[in-house]
């Protein structure tokens, strides 16, 4: 008879696997999420350094190159959240050991809540710009703590929550975005300058290649930090039971990370390169205020808040209050996770740091490529897809290797950080690449030697998938059934739930 134990730490209600009654994202829910993400300064920034060496032509074409790229990316580790709903930090668990997912998990944590404070900033800039407008109101720190705390709350309150505002901002960004990049235009024109092959020092050559290279991979390692942790957002994403095709069962996820965001992220680099060949600044916010005036300006600038609320709720927020959830234990909810957020994002002080910060966040964004080389080396390549989900929220699983740690998993992840380091141009695939090599043959040949995987032991479908079997993941039935299981002589390797 097994004796009552504590529940374990790792089975945060806010962190089980989410069945298919829990996923409400539909997949136009979805691409209206990705409306709102892509609208951040750092993309307009990416567009407004492009064109000062090459013609908007070449910027928006290495644009749609880097998008596709990196969607393709983005849609394979999304996988791992629709087959088996889960989250970015409990998958973590596999490839790094249930203690060793804290550490990528918490810089990947940091990283999207310094997000999560640039954009809010940026966003309270604007904010300050309309109630000056309106009211005479001059106070962008007041309008940061107000538009901080109603983004947490709205995050707070849930996936469908963040959803249901996505459907109503997107549709206004794209709408007023279009009008956005008429007056910019408008503007440089009447400075003699056509957006179209205006280059403010125009490269050849090596450079000119040096340059387009540049625009694909900066677009590639943007979106590194989403690409890791997409597993906490698709897993809300609707998909249909014993779907064995991947394109039928990822549709979702695929129409939203290879259509809707190359698009909008091209526009909005468009947008950048524009505000730049106007008035020699990427930020919209300063060049609208130099370009329009009244109500016009107004409402040019409530796009600009209502991207900034999509952005960091989906983005940012519920990345890292999920992650920080799952270090702070079942103690930790979910909303607590939102409010650390929050407040990380705030302490770094984002309006005196903004010159450097982005810099930054890119190079973490880099560093964490590495940690999508190895989830995608664990999950497709070793796993194949099959995973030992009960195992995951188990104290003395199989997961919990040298005291919890994966060291295969680490020792990529610092191979292919460094990596990545020193060839800053071609970050992302070289983080990617060396990362899951490294992790590959570390794993197979030496680590899972020593610490076997249940599911690729015995590489059952109906045991280790999960919505293509039509399982949902229910970890009370299989706390349930344990001791049946151990009746039966059905395989069990662990000892702990």
């Amino acid at each position: 008879m097994r004796s009552r134990s504590k529940p374990s730490y790792l089975k945060s209600p806010d962190l089980l696997p989410i069945g298919q009654e829990g996923r409400k994202i539909t997949t136009l829910g979805f691409s209206f999420m990705w409306v709102g993400m892509v609208v951040v300064l750092a993309t307009f920034a990416i567009g407004g350094a492009g064109v000062i060496s090459l013609p908007l032509p070449l910027v928006i074409l290495a644009t749609i190159i880097g998008t596709v790229g990196i969607g393709i990316f983005i849609s394979l580790i999304a996988d791992i959240g629709i087959e088996h709903g889960l989250s970015f930090p409990v998958y973590m668990r596999a490839p790094f050991g249930t203690l060793g997912t804290h550490i990528p998990s918490i810089v990947r944590g940091v990283a999207a809540s310094m997000w999560f404070g640039i954009n809010t900033y940026f966003g309270a800039t604007a904010m300050n710009g309309i109630l000056n407008i309106i009211y005479g109101f001059d106070n962008w720190l007041v309008c940061f703590f107000i538009f901080a705390f109603v983004q947490l709350i709205n995050t707070a309150l849930g996936i469908k929550a963040v959803e249901r505002f996505a459907d109503l901002a997107a549709p206004t960004i794209i709408l007023i975005s279009i009008w956005m990049y008429m007056e910019l235009s408008n503007t440089a024109a009447t400075e003699g300058r056509d957006v179209w092959t205006w280059a403010e020092n125009p490269a050849t050559g090596a450079a000119a290649f040096t340059a387009f290279l540049v625009v694909i991979f900066s677009n590639m390692g943007f979106w590194a930090t989403l690409a890791a942790d997409i597993p906490t957002i698709s897993r809300f994403i609707k998909a249909p039971k014993f779907e064995r095709n991947w394109f039928k069962r990822n549709k979702g996820a695929l129409i939203g990370s290879l259509v809707a965001m190359p698009i909008t992220q091209t526009f909005m680099i468009i947008i950048g390169a524009v505000a730049y060949i106007a008035v020699q600044n990427y930020d919209p916010v300063v060049a609208l205020q130099e370009t329009a005036t009244g109500w016009v300006l107004g409402v040019l600038l409530l796009m600009i808040v209502l991207a900034q609320w999509s952005t960091n709720t989906a983005a940012n927020v519920i990345p890292a209050a999920t992650i920080y959830s799952n270090v702070g234990g079942s103690k930790f909810p979910f909303w607590a996770g939102v409010f650390t957020a929050g407040i990380v994002g705030t302490a770094v002080q984002p309006w005196s740091l903004f010159g450097v910060i982005i810099p930054v966040l890119l190079f973490i964004g880099g560093i964490l490529s590495a940690i999508v080389g190895i989830l995608f080396a664990d999950y497709y390549l070793l796993r194949k897809r099959r995973v030992n989900v009960y195992d995951l929220y188990k104290k003395h699983g199989q997961y919990k290797f040298d005291g919890g740690v994966n060291v295969a998993g680490l020792l990529s992840w610092v191979i292919g950080a460094v990596a990545s380091y020193f060839i800053p141009s071609y970050s992302f695939l070289v983080g990617f690449i060396v990362g899951g090599a490294c992790y590959y043959f570390l794993s197979k040949y030496w680590y899972f030697q020593k610490y076997k995987q249940a599911e690729i032991e015995d590489p059952s479908d109906e045991k280790y998938l999960g919505i293509t079997v039509g399982r949902d993941w229910n970890l009370d039935e299989e706390s349930a059934s344990a001791p049946l299981k151990e009746a039966s002589g059905a395989p069990n390797i662990t000892v702990d739930p």
